[in-house]
């Protein structure tokens, strides 16, 4: 039995990555606990022109690839403490914020959950299960460093999204599958968006 997977989308440059990253988890066949923040809905309707109501979620709305999508998604409100995410007991094979703000590496960092998205990566560093966090930001301040830090020695892994060129780039679409690959090894899930590096 595969535990589900918790994504969270927050308010960081980067939505496609994020958008990206849940097509090819339910292609995989893994389901998805998704929540997104209010700063997070804002980035998609900027970057990717799509509207979220994060009050009555329709996945439909984020125009997720044909692809087979046999994972199931759940979504859960960013104030819904009430999720299973927010439990201990409730078992998941890990959990991805991606975008990672500033601001939500900073609450993370220093334990203090405004959100679901925040309460559920506490729950994750308390029970030494898997937690990638995916900043964006360039430059980094000391205070970024410094949470960085913070977050790697409480168990969690810092996945910068910067795309790596040595795969044979044709296009943003390599650039995006370069970083969800990297997320995809970190996390336990199979996939074939890239080559890697040695192989033919």
């Amino acid at each position: 039995m595969n535990h589900p997977i918790v994504l969270g989308i927050t308010g960081a440059s980067g939505a496609i990555y994020a958008v990206r990253l849940l097509e090819v988890l339910r292609a995989s066949g893994r389901d998805v606990h998704l929540s997104i923040s209010t700063s997070g809905r804002d980035v998609i309707q900027h970057e990717l022109k799509l509207n979220i109501d994060l009050d009555h979620f329709d996945a439909r709305n984020l125009r997720l690839s044909d692809n087979d999508q046999s994972g199931d998604l759940l979504y859960f409100h960013h104030q819904d403490f009430t999720a299973p995410m927010a439990s201990g007991s409730f078992i998941t094979a890990g959990m991805v914020i991606c975008p990672c703000s500033g601001s939500t590496l900073s609450s993370v960092a220093s334990g203090a959950a405004g959100n679901l998205i925040q309460r559920a990566a506490e729950v994750h560093l308390k029970e030494r299960r898997k937690l990638v966090l995916v900043p964006r930001e360039t430059p980094l301040s000391l205070a970024h460093i410094d949470n960085m830090h913070r977050v790697s020695n409480a168990g969690a892994i810092v996945l910068p999204a910067s795309p790596g060129w040595y795969h044979g780039v044709e296009s943003t679409a390599d650039l995006v599958d370069f970083v969800v690959a990297r997320i995809c090894d970190q996390i336990g899930v199979k996939h074939a968006l890239t080559k890697r590096w040695g192989t033919d």
